[in-house]
């Protein structure tokens, strides 16, 4: 097989997003990739082609899946949203109402509207954290529960980088009993047959793409300038190859450790483009849905280091991700993994790779096809 083959599906006017996507592939910008696009509840374009190791023995098949780094954060946004549409979660209620132990180190004020918008003061472990102990989730909530914050809260948004799934998945916990990625299977990609996982079964490993590391230069460990990023980016260090491991894969590790491909994470958020229900079946109201677009905090993320605006999860489109339509949200992950959710549209866009970049929250080459799209739907 080429390395340039792609396969899949695209309507006729999206046309010129398989010339983007097959254009990154032929240049060497990516290895193997997939992009998939939804409108109006249904996918329009799904994509995938190139390899899913870098000896190039294995290609990028239908179902090749890949660990998308920080866009499994917005599977644990959605699992919030929708115990909120049901009454369970308050966002603007203490995080200690559903965790008492939280409250420690004088955060009995700190609310789940600020685990959301990366506004807690939580963005990383005072104590030394081993790689290994990510796979520990009662050492890693423990800890965070129990220290004091490292800004004050609701002050500013100072990105959770690995912190914010654990908050967010231990509230889920305390609320339903189960884990975040119990609850999100059970409730979200089961019923979709999304095929996304926190926390991948043995028995889908065959099925996964080696993430390839970014050169030097985008390690995100680089941007660690000052103590306070020093201490949410490299307590643990980011080691990439760690995600070829069993116990990285198995392990719910909701802010990075997500795995699956482009197609299932458009599918999951067309919930949220489609007001709520996809495939005949309602998932959430179409106010649970919106409430994505509260804008909580923005302002120069303290850890970032560049102007972002946060609603409850997501990232608001804007100055800095500009969209066409103003009610678009969207988060990408570490290496260049994205997803943006178009409400105005109705619509999702979704990439997944395995060749990363220098992008800490996503990159540059998926804009290409997301153009496309966006000129497509404008004509």
């Amino acid at each position: 097989m080429a390395l340039d083959t792609v396969e899949g599906y695209v309507e006729d006017k999206f046309g010129a997003v398989r010339d983007a996507f097959e254009a990154n592939l032929a240049s060497g910008a990516d290895l193997g990739a997939s992009f998939c696009a939804t409108k109006d509840g249904e996918v329009v374009v799904d994509l995938w082609g190139g390899w899913a190791d870098e000896a190039r023995t294995r290609p990028w098949e239908r179902d090749t899946i890949v660990n998308v780094y920080s866009t499994t954060k917005t599977m644990t946004f959605i699992s919030a949203l929708m115990l909120a549409d049901r009454g369970q979660l308050d966002f603007d209620a203490p995080v200690a109402r559903y965790w008492p132990e939280f409250a420690a180190g004088g955060k009995e004020a700190v609310k789940v509207s600020h685990l959301m918008a990366h506004s807690a003061g939580l963005s990383g472990w005072r104590e030394h954290m081993a790689k290994e102990d990510l796979y520990d989730w009662e050492k890693c909530v423990s800890r965070l529960a129990a220290q004091a914050p490292l800004w004050e809260p609701g002050t500013a948004s100072g990105y959770h980088a690995i912190t914010q799934g654990y908050l967010i998945g231990e509230v889920v916990r305390r609320i339903t009993g189960k884990t975040i990625g119990t609850f999100f299977h059970e409730e979200i990609a089961g019923p979709l047959g999304a095929d996304f996982w926190i926390g991948l079964p043995a028995s889908e490993d065959g099925r996964v793409a080696d993430l390839i590391p970014p050169p030097p230069s985008g390690n995100i460990g680089n941007l660690a300038q000052n103590d306070l990023q020093k201490t949410t980016l490299s307590n643990p260090a980011v080691d990439v190859l760690e995600t070829r491991t069993r116990a990285w894969r198995g392990a719910e590790i909701p802010a990075a450790g997500g795995t699956g491909n482009a197609r299932s994470v458009a599918r999951v958020h067309s919930i949220l483009a489609n007001g709520g229900a996809v495939g005949g079946k309602r998932y959430m109201s179409e106010a649970g849905c919106r409430r994505a677009l509260e804008k909580q905090i923005s302002g120069t993320d303290l850890i970032l280091g560049m102007p972002v605006a946060f609603g409850l999860g997501f990232g608001l489109a804007g100055e800095t991700v500009p969209a066409p339509n103003p009610n678009t949200v969207f988060w990408g992950g570490y290496g260049g993994s994205l997803i943006i959710i178009d409400f105005d549209a109705r619509a999702t866009y979704a990439y997944a790779m395995n060749k990363m970049g220098g992008g800490t929250v996503g990159d540059n080459r998926s804009f290409g096809m997301i153009g496309a799209m966006w000129q497509a739907l404008a004509a």
